[in-house]
């Protein structure tokens, strides 16, 4: 029996594919079509929403508002939570839908041809999966995840369209030697570093697609092809990005380093011209500082000390080392910030040199540094792999 639903997602379908090309996400024609054909909706019936004091309610279809926000929702250009643990507090975000105009930029560059057999890292709801399977037919499709609920959810929704690829249960950094070798292999997550065994299962002229995070919010997307027998090579896509680290197990809290108490008897205070909110909104700077600074930081915001209410809070990061600093976002009357910062390393002075090493290097985007990999080292360069800039990624 066809419900008013069948007749209105196609069309919102034909829109968010429409509205992908005029934001300059989506162009092959192949990719189009399969945002056109599959129900999203289907794959999501429901997600998460938060609220101002942190409340996370589920979508609600009950209504005819409810039901006509969660279609528009459904196909726009959103990201939407879809599996929360609420065993803990604040509830963990388990998986989400990524937005499909990011979905569509990585199925583009992943550069994908008929016949191809692609492995994915990270089933989460099966869209991801159901393009895959419209573009190259479900034989060519393999995707694992480390959440069994997920895999048997996606399973029984693809098989309901018509899609059948191959699921699998596991912990996506072995990648899924029983059914290697594959041609490429896309990530939906990220890593601090692209595990050897994914490069072992492409041959050479096999690509990698991963979102490459050596620090909270410091790397992007990179794109790496097997160019030998032990070494990828390639570059980080011209746009940032970020998803949901790579978990091992099911329902895995974030790893938590050891941390150190913070060292206030020695402050150090100055005045700096450089962005607080450089780990937001300099995401080229954060990712060289990251490199001196290591993967375990924390960064958010902190109340500010002063007793005036309408000062605006502090950036504050925190290292498990026992160091820290905090960074006024309010602007003095000489136009800079103040910093206070203490214990045995000095994190504002890093970014602060990163900054500068960015100047000095003019500035480049994202599409000016590349990744190598071997089986022993992965190292970021600038520009060309021979290059004098070079960064080790610690492993």
């Amino acid at each position: 029996m066809t419900t008013s639903l069948d007749t209105e997602w196609p069309a919102l379908a034909r829109r968010l594919a429409r509205d992908l090309e005029q934001s300059g996400k989506l162009s092959d024609p192949a990719w189009r079509a399969a945002v056109c054909a599959v129900p999203r909706h289907e794959l999501v019936p429901d997600y998460f929403q938060q609220d101002r004091t942190g409340t996370w309610t589920r979508s609600d279809t009950t209504t005819d508002e409810g039901r006509r926000q969660w279609l528009e929702k459904i196909y726009s250009n959103s990201v939407l939570i879809t599996a929360l643990r609420q065993d803990t507090r604040p509830p963990r975000v388990l998986s989400s839908s990524t937005q499909p105009g990011l979905m569509t930029r990585m199925l583009q560059a992943l550069d994908v041809r008929e016949g191809h057999r692609v492995l994915e890292i990270g089933t989460g709801t099966g869209y991801n999966a159901a393009l895959l399977c419209h573009r190259l037919g479900s034989a060519g499709v393999y995707s694992v995840d480390v959440e069994p609920g997920l895999i048997s959810t996606a399973r029984k929704r693809l098989r309901h369209l018509g899609f059948t690829p191959t699921l699998v249960t596991c912990d996506g950094s072995a990648g899924l030697p029983v059914h290697a070798p594959f041609d490429r292999i896309i990530a939906t997550c990220a890593v601090p570093a692209i595990p050897w065994t994914w490069v072992e299962q492409v041959p050479v002229g096999g690509a990698v697609l991963t979102d490459l995070k050596i620090a909270p919010n410091a790397g992007s997307l990179v794109r790496v092809t097997r160019t030998g027998l032990n070494r990828a090579e390639g570059r980080f896509d011209s746009t940032y990005a970020a998803f949901m680290g790579l978990r091992s197990q099911p329902g895995e809290p974030d790893r938590s380093p050891a941390w150190a108490h913070r060292d206030a008897t020695s402050i150090e205070r100055h005045m700096t011209t450089v962005d607080p909110q450089t780990p937001w909104n300099s995401m080229i700077v954060w990712f060289l500082a990251a490199f001196d600074i290591g993967p375990d930081i924390s960064i958010g915001f902190a109340g500010s000390t002063d007793t005036d209410a309408a000062r605006p809070p502090d950036v504050s990061l925190t290292t498990p080392d026992g160091s820290w600093a905090r960074i006024s976002m309010g602007i003095t009357d000489s136009g800079g910030h103040e910093v206070a910062q203490g214990g045995p390393r000095r994190l504002w002075q890093i970014i602060e040199s990163a900054h500068d090493l960015w100047n000095q290097l003019d500035r480049p985007g994202w599409d000016r540094f590349g990744l190598t990999v071997t089986p022993s080292e992965q190292t970021v360069w600038l520009d060309q792999p021979d290059s004098p800039r070079r960064w080790p990624i610690a492993q």
